[in-house]
């Protein structure tokens, strides 16, 4: 047998033609879903890229003890399981946070990978002299935040400027190259059998930097503000015409992400591959674009449904159910024993997540309640009908379990490591102690939020704000149920105002 995902990053489940849109241009999307298995109540875990990325390998949470961070020497990495037990695994991406100090261990865990570089100011092609930046609505924001980075040597703007130079034609874009690359491995390897493939574009993730020819799908003839692709993580100040333009912008590189999924399912039914191939395309989590008056996504903001509400995908040769939906409640944690379940390598007990072969065939339900969030911020729950963000009191009182002492682009500062703990094991932690370090949640200037419930519609997304004090309380203790099972330590439950020791 054979797998492969094809993964993207932020991409907006509202936007697909298969979720009910009606102004994108995603065809091969369409195509997918008549193929394959639609999850309509998917949802994230740990936010955002790398913590989600983790999620994918170990099958379990890891926002509760970790923020963005490699993986650690107790961790299961699905990909490493499938090559111990003869399944030969590749990784082709773009997604250049895997080359930074903070996802620096996820690509060796795969037998063989290939990287494409230049996506997000990727540290690649040097130029000394600086380049003329661009003026967009958000240069204040970036002139602020290129300043602050500057004075670390990081600077992705400016590079992202200069990478750009390199990329005067299509196939030379990095997600072209990731599919290319992809696309040669399927070439070479469909004839053989026991392999997965983990196709990767950090597209359509900001910058929304598309080819012309998807840009010309969504004209945009009127307007005249400044240009645009890369918003920031901020509330909105912008013009309706802005917001409107930053749509479209996304739309461009939605498009062209579609495009290049058509390639995929091109091999598909060119070598019969729908016959023996496991076929997951999947996102680590949304985008806001103006809704909710913010854009971006960051624990600064409240884990609204365009943020954690996910398009997912499933084609399982084994079971041949193709054009169907479900409705059962599922999340990243369960990709990885779905995988390892399609190949008949054992599950490990320290996964969360379940297989999703009974709700490919028959929506069984593989849990009543999910539990995702960001590093130090809200910790929220859902049922698929309702979503509870549990406030916290405090950002103070957090510190990271980790034997990896990395951030997101730089090693921990010795200062950071002065005043380590090494407490003792957790119940995922295979007998290893951790160090227990001080820490400030990923974003640390963020606003504080009250808890707050919303009414969710698993279809549309919609949510609308209630006011019932008894299912909050439901949902409250399921939380600390599902934290307790985590085996979170006892800062989480004291920040947000629940308690360890079951009731």
């Amino acid at each position: 047998m054979k797998a492969i995902m094809v993964m993207y990053d932020s991409l907006k489940r509202a936007m697909l033609e298969p979720y009910g849109c009606d102004w994108t241009k995603t065809p091969n999307f369409k195509r997918l879903a008549e193929r394959a298995v639609t999850f309509d109540n998917c949802y994230v875990g740990s936010l955002p890229c790398m913590p989600a990325r983790r999620e994918l390998h170990t099958g379990r949470y890891s926002f509760l003890h970790r923020s963005w961070g490699p993986i650690e020497p107790f961790d299961n990495s699905m990909p490493e399981i499938l090559k111990r037990s003869g399944v030969y695994t590749h990784l082709v991406s773009d997604h250049t946070h895997y080359w930074e100090d903070g996802g620096a261990t996820y690509h060796t865990r795969y037998t063989t990978w290939e990287g494409s570089r230049g996506q997000e100011g990727d540290a690649w092609k040097g130029q000394v002299q600086n380049p003329i930046m661009p003026d967009t609505p958000f240069s204040d924001y970036f002139n602020s935040a290129e300043q602050a980075m500057r004075a670390t040597g990081n600077s992705i703007y400016r590079q992202d400027v200069i990478n750009r130079q390199y990329f005067d034609t299509e196939d030379k874009m990095p997600q072209a190259v990731t599919f290319a690359k992809g696309l040669e491995f399927i070439e070479k390897n469909h004839e053989q059998d026991n392999w997965f493939l983990h196709i990767e574009t950090f597209d359509p993730h900001e910058p929304f930097f598309a080819s012309a020819r998807f840009k010309e799908l969504y004209p945009d003839p009127d307007y005249t503000d400044k240009d645009f692709d890369w918003p920031s993580y901020t509330p909105v100040n912008e013009s309706a015409e802005v917001v409107e333009h930053g749509k479209k912008q996304y739309a461009s590189l939605l498009s062209m992400c579609d495009y290049y999924l058509g390639t995929v399912l091109d091999m598909f039914d060119k070598y019969d591959m729908w016959k023996d191939t496991l076929l997951i395309v999947n996102t680590d989590h949304g985008f806001l674009i103006g809704e909710h008056d913010w854009w971006g996504k960051s624990s600064a903001m409240p884990a609204y449904d365009e943020m954690v509400h996910t398009p997912l995908f499933i084609w399982n040769p084994k079971l041949g159910v193709k054009g169907e939906r479900r409705d059962a409640l599922v999340q990243t944690i369960d990709l990885a024993p779905t995988i390892l379940e399609y190949f008949g390598v054992a599950i490990p007990k320290d996964m969360q997540g379940k297989p999703l072969s009974g709700v490919i065939e028959s929506n069984a339900p593989v849990r009543e309640y999910a539990l995702f969030g960001y590093y130090g911020a809200h910790i929220n729950i859902t049922d698929g009908h309702y979503v509870y963000m549990r406030g916290y009191t405090s950002l103070g009182n957090l510190y990271e379990y980790t034997l990896m002492p990395m951030h997101m682009k730089n090693l921990f500062d010795p200062a950071e490591l002065s005043d380590i703990q090494l407490v003792e094991p957790f119940s995922f932690t295979k007998g290893c102690r951790v160090m227990k370090v001080k820490a400030a949640p990923f974003w640390i200037n963020a606003p504080k939020f009250d808890s707050m419930l919303w009414s969710v519609n698993a279809i549309t997304g919609e949510m609308r704000e209630v006011d019932d004090p008894a299912v909050e309380v439901c949902f409250a203790n399921a939380m600390a149920r599902l934290m307790r099972e985590n085996d979170a330590p006892a800062e989480q439950f004291a920040r947000v105002g629940l308690t360890l020791e079951k009731m």
